[in-house]
């Protein structure tokens, strides 16, 4: 497959993806990494970890009154031994292994988001997931499911806000660890900047849906795609 065709696809799957994370909250990093990882593993997870960082902040400052600045706190509190964690993880594993590690903290979190009882986040709750998204987005790019199942029950502009600074802070701190340790390449700066249009493109539509969407429904369609992304890269190739 060429890089013209691999682009559009991930363009595509970029626009669709930031309509999806506007609109509820999640999904951005379920959508892209698995196609970025079927197509450009090597791509992963900076170019991932860059294009959320306009849309967060886009989502966040939208939204910025319905913030949970506490959990927000918390949540960036416990995010840092597990970037750290996260770097590990990255730096000894091969791109066959990154996209099994990919695969399978996917579809965990699919089955997470599908069946995890209702509770309340508190202090502990919330630290514990950001050590949680700290070990998966720095390692694979994917850090949104455990934030949405502490926030699943709350209103929709506090999911969608805080989620969003949430992973503005957590996606700063992965890539600033990321450089320290060379992780960085130079294409994939220059991938995420050119998907960046499509980035807008479905961002900006978000806005003009996010409180008419069934946001239940949509949720459920994201789920779906991601299982069935994460078993094909479970696939041996």
């Amino acid at each position: 497959m060429g890089d013209v065709t691999i682009f559009l696809i991930l363009a595509l799957a970029t626009a669709v993806a930031a309509f999806i994370q506007g609109a509820v909250g999640i999904g951005f990093a379920l959508v892209v990494a698995p196609v970025m990882g079927l197509l450009r593993p090597d791509l992963l997870p900076v170019a991932l970890l860059i294009l959320m960082l306009p849309l967060n902040g886009y989502v966040g400052l939208r939204e910025r009154d319905a913030i949970d600045w506490k959990g927000v706190g918390w949540v960036s509190l416990g995010r840092l031994p597990g970037t750290l964690a996260g770097l590990g993880i990255l730096v000894v594993m091969s791109a066959d292994g990154l996209n099994q590690v990919i695969g399978a903290s996917t579809i965990l979190a699919v089955l997470a988001g599908l069946f995890a009882p209702v509770f309340q986040p508190n202090r502990s709750a919330c630290a514990a997931v950001g050590l949680i998204t700290g070990v998966t987005e720095t390692a694979t790019g994917v850090g949104g499911p455990p934030l949405a199942l502490l926030y699943q029950h709350r209103p929709g502009p506090v999911l969608r806000a805080t989620i969003a600074l949430c992973f503005l802070v957590g996606e700063l701190i992965s890539l600033a660890i990321l450089a320290l340790a060379g992780q960085f390449q130079p294409h994939q700066w220059l991938w995420a900047l050119a998907l960046l249009p499509a980035l807008a493109v479905g961002s900006i539509a978000s806005r003009l849906v996010h409180h008419r969407l069934d946001a239940r429904r949509m949720r459920l369609g994201v789920l779906t795609f991601a299982l069935i992304s994460g078993i094909v890269l479970l696939i041996p190739r």
